[in-house]
């Protein structure tokens, strides 16, 4: 494969490093990242401004994504020059002071202690810079200037001398004693009383977040493709490295994984109708250039992520959605499936596509077909890119086909991390997380000529719901005589192959230990304008905020800790991997996880995690939707749409802290029609023209995102909001018991009716305490007694707690043991919905009645036990 450059190449393009070279260069000491080892070492930096080697070949032909620079240097980072907001501590400094606005309501109570203005006052004056510093003489040239005492000289004390010493010391003590040591503390700290008001750094984030920086970063990592475990993306981790570093962020540094991955071969692919002779015809597979011809952008090859090796051939069959229910009716009809390969459409009622392929496998077809239709997608929608928004007729969705609601993270070593080094594998044949026939997917451009060569075959289709949008086809199902189709997909399969998380922490003051932590995804299936650009040029614009805010000495109570996953679009890898790692570490002191993917596909803005409602809606009151007609704020279209916070199912990096490690999870996206999901036209140019132009929403989600870290991370009480989560609880038990009664399931939820009433008296009492300490705080204007900080560190660890106790830790869900939350996990047959207690709809769909009720009284006890420790 010939060397691309990227689109966005000017004259002074910046060799980098292939991925091999990259990684093999480094010292040996440094191959091995483990989960309490991050890199941050001037040798990888120097990699990327050595000439480039000639390049070697790539695993039997296969050569990953080549990338090049588009900036002379890489010190291109908006608002890193000398003369930024974010390099000038002073102009913060000021910016910050000159903002005069109390709470709404009343005095500013939600302060830090008094100690974190020292701590911050300390770090503000080691910064300074005088200006006659220069003149001033070195160590160095003292200590040669200096005469020597004599060898025969005496220290004789002058007790006079030593005694005003001694008074000097014992008063400096006593100020310290009483002012900081809290010893004799009954008003000792002033909620509040802090350098920096939260009103101001509120403020100041909301008026500081820049669009232009957005679309910088974007245009950027937008430039080329960046599968996991290429070249592309690890070059992207680095530069993502350089900004956090840049931002002034502490521990800043690569963490590796050696996953399982698979990548596609330029001639290991086909589609080809071979029999009867007069209809032969072969599939184009690829897309055509998603950007100009004379950019030279190198683009993914089209295939599904963890796919089977595999080279098929077998009568062609329809079978729409491909839903378990699709093949049934098929079999109702006579249609045998045996022996076929299976064409089926993207979407629908079963949206996720491992599963189609896993329901073909169940119907006894030795290979599967998934096609962008276009009327779920493409030109039935609206006008196709690049005259419009949707999938134009060459599109083709790529993803995973690994069966993330069985095994998340690396398919062969679930429950453990996949380190280097680590001996433990399970096999790929027959693995649990893999399906066992090939895939791949198609344009309908290419699916057309397959449904025409149907026409006579099986059953004329008359169910409008089975009929897509394909033009000039007349719709069968096909049968065992149907023309015969040769799929064939022969890859390369590594199984040791390194990823690279990146990770950048601010330490908090109060409580160092506990973290809020924050994420995005960096890898694409393609150029990943949206999916997941978006979200990493919002990421890293919060970054840019957050490091104004250091550089002017402020630091949060808890720590905050960013993270750019790799290899979530194979199977949440990157984020899995690094929870199995720290598992215990996260269960004791993880308060919070907030996840963006796809910041921005349009306008509605869409949030699931039901314990941030309060904390979420407080946000959305400040932000004003940009293009609305009426300038309401974000939470009034909330109300106004009587939107609700989803619960969390699968599909993104919050599964592994929520579903394993007991963290309570957030994700938000501004939402909107469909787009070109997985395709190389989801791209820079299609953002300007139709997801986000002057990327407005992409500065309301980084407004959103930096406020709802501020307050997680930086309120003196944890806002999670557990009556609205009991309240939701409810709701979900309800739905539960419809869902029983639907399958006519032996199953009594009375345990689990008592457990939530239980959890809703707890709840209730538990927020009381918090009421309580502000009408406390207040009434003794803003001062915060050492007693009364003891209790509200204990309730903050309380409430972080909760989640972590409603895991199932000794055992997790039956049959797939690795989910261990008794409330949250991804629906057995739908791994995008969330299934509220899937213990138990698990054991219902199966028909296991007895399982069931174990279920539903193993949930209600870890519910009861969970909400019982609320106030103990």
């Amino acid at each position: 494969m010939d060397e691309k450059h990227n689109n966005y190449e000017n004259d002074n393009a910046l060799p980098i490093p292939t991925y091999e070279e990259a990684t093999s260069s480094r010292h040996s000491s440094q191959s091995y990242l483990g989960p309490e080892q991050v890199s941050h070492d001037a040798e990888r930096q120097g990699l990327l401004s050595r000439p480039r080697p000639p390049r070697p070949p790539q695993h039997n032909g296969y050569e990953p994504p080549t990338v090049e620079s588009a900036r002379s240097s890489l010190d291109f980072l908006p608002s890193s020059g000398e003369s930024s907001r974010r390099s000038s501590a002073e102009a913060l400094q000021r910016e910050i002071q000159q903002m005069d606005v109390e709470e709404p309501g009343g005095p500013n109570i939600r302060g830090s202690r008094l100690s974190k203005r020292i701590t911050s006052l300390t770090h503000s004056l080691s910064s300074i810079n005088l200006p006659f510093r220069q003149w001033l003489p070195s160590g160095q040239y003292m200590r040669a200037h200096i005469p020597a005492l004599p060898q025969n000289w005496r220290f004789k004390p002058n007790w006079i001398i030593v005694g005003r010493i001694f008074a000097i010391f014992l008063v400096v003590f006593i100020i310290w004693l009483f002012f900081i040591s809290d010893l004799f503390a009954v008003r000792s700290r002033r909620m509040g009383s802090s350098m920096f008001r939260s009103e101001d750094l509120r403020n100041y984030i909301q008026k500081n977040v820049d669009a232009d920086n957005i679309r910088q970063n974007l245009q950027y990592a937008t430039q080329y493709d960046h599968i996991a475990g290429t070249e592309g993306n690890y070059f992207l981790a680095t530069w993502v490295e350089m900004s956090f570093t840049q931002a002034g962020l502490d521990n800043v540094g690569l963490e590796r994984f050696d996953v399982y991955l698979n990548y596609p071969k330029p001639d290991g692919r086909r589609v080809a109708i071979i029999d009867p002779p007069n209809l032969a015809w072969e599939a184009k597979i690829e897309e055509g250039l998603a950007y100009p011809a004379e950019f030279e952008a190198q683009q993914t090859m089209v295939f599904h992520g963890h796919s089977k090796t595999g080279n098929v051939t077998g009568p062609l069959i329809y079978a729409n959605y491909g839903a378990r229910e699709d093949f049934q009716k098929l079999a109702d009809q006579g249609i045998d499936t045996k022996g076929s390969i299976a064409l089926v459409r993207y979407y629908g009622t079963q949206s996720d596509r491992s599963l189609k392929v896993k329901a073909a496998e169940q119907a006894g077809a030795v290979g599967c077909i998934i096609y962008s239709d276009p009327a779920e997608d493409g030109f039935l929608k609206g006008e196709p890119f690049p005259k419009g928004r949707y999938m134009p007729a060459d599109g083709v969705q790529r993803g995973s086909v690994t069966m993330s609601s069985w095994v998340v993270g690396d398919v062969l070593s679930p429950g453990y991390a996949s380190l280097p080094g680590e001996r433990r594998r399970d096999r790929i044949e027959n693995n649990p997380g893999l399906v066992q026939i090939p895939s791949i997917p198609l344009a309908w451009r290419d699916a057309q000529k397959l449904l025409q060569a149907l026409k006579g075959h099986g059953k004329k289709i008359e169910d409008s719901t089975a009929i897509g949008g394909v033009p000039d086809v007349e719709w069968w199902t096909g049968d065992s005589g149907s023309p015969t189709v040769h799929l064939m997909n022969d890859q390369i399969e590594i199984e040791r192959k390194k990823i690279y998380n990146v990770l950048g922490k601010i330490t908090g003051l109060e409580q160092p230990e506990k973290s809020i932590i924050v994420g995005n995804h960096r890898d694409a299936w393609c150029f990943g304008g949206a999916d997941p650009g978006g979200g990493t040029a919002v990421m890293l614009e919060v970054v840019r905020i957050f490091g104004a805010l250091l550089s002017a000495g402020w630091r949060p109570l808890r720590s905050i800790q960013f993270a750019s996953w790799d290899g979530e679009e194979y199977n949440m890898i990157g984020s899995t991997e690094h929870v199995e790692a720290r598992l215990e570490d996260l269960r004791r002191d993880a308060v919070a996880y907030l996840n963006v993917d796809v910041a921005v596909v349009g306008t509605e803005f869409k949030a699931g995690g039901p314990i941030f409602q309060s904390a979420l809606h407080r946000v959305l009151e400040r932000i004003t939707d940009p293009k609305d007609d009426r300038n309401r704020t974000f939470r009034q279209i909330w109300e106004d749409n009587k939107s609700t916070m989803a619960g969390l199912g699968a599909g993104s990096d919050f599964v592994a802290f929520l579903d394993l490690g007991g963290t309570s999870s957030l994700d938000m996206t501004f939402d909107g029609p469909p787009y070109p999901y997985h395709s190389c036209y989801d791209n820079i140019n299609w953002m300007e023209e139709f997801g986000d132009p002057g990327y407005q929403y992409h500065k309301a989600m980084a407004q959103i995102w930096a406020l709802l870290i501020l307050d997680m991370a930086d309120r003196p009480i944890i806002p999670l909001d557990l009556n609205v989560y009991a309240q939701e609880v409810a709701k979900y038990v309800h739905e539960l018991e419809e869902y029983t009664k639907t399958k006519k399931a032996k199953v009594d939820l009375q345990p689990l009716k008592e457990a939530v009433q239980q959890f809703n008296t707890n709840a209730k009492r538990f927020e009381d305490w918090g009421t309580a300490w502000e009408n406390a705080i207040s009434d003794s204007g803003g001062f915060e007694s050492r007693t009364l900080a003891i209790e509200r560190l204990r309730h903050n660890t309380r409430m972080a707690d909760f989640e972590t106790n409603l895991l199932d830790v000794e055992g997790g869900l039956p049959g797939r043991e690795q989910f261990k939350h008794t409330i949250f996990a991804p629906q057995l047959w739908d791994n995008y919905e969330a299934a509220y207690f899937p213990g138990v709809r698990d054991a219902v769909e199966e028909g296991e009645w007895v399982l069931a009720q174990r279920q539903v009284e193993k949930a209600a006890e870890r519910l009861r036990e969970a909400s019982g420790r609320l106030n103990h």
